[in-house]
């Protein structure tokens, strides 16, 4: 595990890049399949702010 010392980071620690996204719920699968293909990994999904049936995702994927 990757420590932190004095604000510096460790060498060899991943970096990340976040995305977040609303996903329609009749196209879920579609949706995520194409984050997934573009590397993008499924962290978390929340309902969306309006109450409505679209959720929002969070995904995460390696900094390149």
């Amino acid at each position: 595990m990757a420590t932190v010392t004095g604000g510096a980071r460790v060498a060899g620690m991943t970096k990340w890049e976040y995305l977040t996204a609303p996903v329609l719920v009749h196209a879920t699968k579609q949706i995520l399949d194409n984050f997934g293909q573009d590397g993008w990994e499924l962290v978390q999904v929340v309902p969306g702010p309006t109450g409505n049936e679209n959720v929002v995702a969070y995904f995460k994927r390696p900094v390149a």
